[in-house]
């Protein structure tokens, strides 16, 4: 075949106890959904020819490009606290890393690419749901400007995977920093393989962290950088409602973007404790866990590097200790700054953390629905997110609060409510909706709603006349209450 992807491949040149070579297994009538692009363009790739019979060939696994790693990687990872020493990639294959045109390096692998040795039991396949799910929502979350792996294309394939029912197939084309999870430094350290260790950190130092390399202690700046990638990602998932349903150290990327979309899902009304994931049963993973969560999977991490931080033990502990209390101050002061945005002031005083924090504990005491509610205080004086509150008198005596402290902000009202607009987003994959889309594919073969709704996320901070029904939380005869893994 004609060379369409020049791969550089580093993840491959590391030994192949990392990896499992092996290719994709073929599908039966492969046909394409859908390409990105913007993104294939970004990647240098040609979208035409990625459109092409020869190009779904690849994207569905049945065609192996020139220069292409096809491995399948080793990891481990504590599930719901519970850890299990070998998981891997059991329904995906890495083609290997292209360098885009931005001069980044980036990974594109198959999901849904077939059984590999870590499937445990698995067919290794994706129904088509969740490669739909995975898709929407990951571009949505690179449209609302946060880290994150990226979609650049979805095939059908053209047979039917055995779930609860018989339900059709899908491989999605998933574009990622890498692939380094906590996990794949926990495979290693189980194993007692400090080579391994080593050399998996000094690869993810060179590709993520080149600045700690220069470090008086490399692993230690290695361990620091991740954590306040962590801390920061966390946070601006909450400023979104955004809810990740399973925080596994597995599904925890080094590189600090956010990865593995399963049972994910945006809060409609705000409550600390939301969990939708239906595996998620003791709130693990609940909305106002995850940045305790972060921390503790970032500590995790550290588990792994201490042989590599000190030769004496608890010296390495203790300098392990010191550099995790950067996760604490980072996380809080990313979030207090998001919440000062959202309520529309740029000069921070002291008092406006209450001020915002106030404001929370309304919503979850008036069913106020997240997004709706920060998107409407930047209308007008604001008084319009009134709506939102079963008891608006509560909302009014703190809008009265809010305008005071805006009578002593210095940028023009404007000003502000363009900014409000930039960080309060009109537009998020709503349950509900994202649910609708997924089963008009599914039951009627019909993409239409699907590629609407792309469009739609696709510009989340814009208002849009015409797409009022995608900002509108659902009526109580619409709400998902659960999402699903789809393994």
């Amino acid at each position: 075949m004609t060379v369409q992807f020049a791969f550089d491949n580093s993840y491959a040149r590391l030994p192949e106890r990392f990896y499992a070579p092996l290719p994709p297994t073929p599908v039966a009538r492969p046909k394409l959904i859908r390409i990105n692009t913007a993104l294939a363009e970004q990647l240098g790739l040609d979208a035409d020819w990625l459109a092409s019979e020869e190009g779904v060939s690849v994207l569905s696994g049945n065609l192996v490009p020139d220069g292409a790693a096809s491995v399948a990687l080793a990891y481990a990872g504590h599930q719901f606290g519970h850890f299990n020493p070998q998981l891997g990639d059991g329904r995906a294959i890495l083609l290997g890393e292209v360098v885009g045109r931005d001069g980044l390096r980036r990974d594109i692998q198959l999901k849904g690419a077939g059984p590999t040795p870590f499937s445990r039991r698995g067919d290794g396949r994706a129904a088509l749901g969740p490669v739909l799910r995975e898709y929407l929502v990951s571009e949505a979350m690179a449209a609302l400007g946060l880290p994150t792996t990226r979609a650049l294309a979805a095939v059908t394939t053209g047979e039917e995977v055995v779930r609860e029912t018989m339900l059709p197939g899908g491989v999605l084309t998933r574009v990622a920093s890498s692939h380094i999870r906590v996990g794949t430094f926990q495979y290693f350290a189980a194993r007692e393989d400090m080579e391994a260790v080593r050399l998996l950190a000094d690869h993810a130092i060179a590709r993520h962290y080149p600045e700690a390399a220069e470090a008086e202690s490399p692993y230690l700046a290695f361990l620091g950088a991740v954590a306040e990638r962590q801390a920061t990602l966390i946070a601006r998932w909450l400023s979104i409602g955004f809810i990740h349903g399973v925080m596994n150290t597995d599904n925890c990327s080094v590189a600090g973007e956010t990865i593995d979309y399963g049972p994910c899902a945006f809060m409609d009304e705000y409550h600390p404790g939301t969990v939708f994931s239906s595996i998620d049963q003791n709130a693990r993973y609940a909305y106002g866990n995850q940045p305790s969560i972060g921390l503790w999977n970032v500590s995790r991490l550290a588990e792994t590097l201490l042989p590599l931080i000190d030769v004496d033990q608890a010296k390495a502990l203790e300098a392990a200790k010191e550099v995790l209390g950067v996760y604490g101050p980072r996380f809080h002061a990313e979030y207090a700054g998001l919440l000062r945005r959202k309520i529309g002031l740029a000069e921070a005083r002291e008092g406006d953390d209450d001020l915002a924090q106030d404001l929370l504990k309304l919503m979850m005491g008036n069913n106020a629905d997240f997004t709706l509610t920060f998107r409407r205080l930047g209308e007008g004086d604001g008084s319009v997110a009134r709506e939102q509150f079963m008891d608006p008198a509560a909302f009014d005596a703190w809008h009265r609060r809010w305008l005071e402290r805006l009578a002593a902000e210095t940028v023009p009202a404007e000003v502000r409510r363009t900014a409000m607009r930039g960080i309060n987003p009109a537009f998020i994959p709503r349950n509900h909706l994202v649910e609708a889309a997924l089963n008009a594919a599914i039951a009627h073969g019909d993409f239409g709603p699907f590629e609407e709704m792309l469009g739609v996320l696709s510009r989340p901070y814009d208002d849009r006349p015409g797409a009022e029904r995608y900002m509108e939380p659902p009526l109580e005869s619409e709400r998902v209450r659960q999402t699903f893994c789809g393994t």
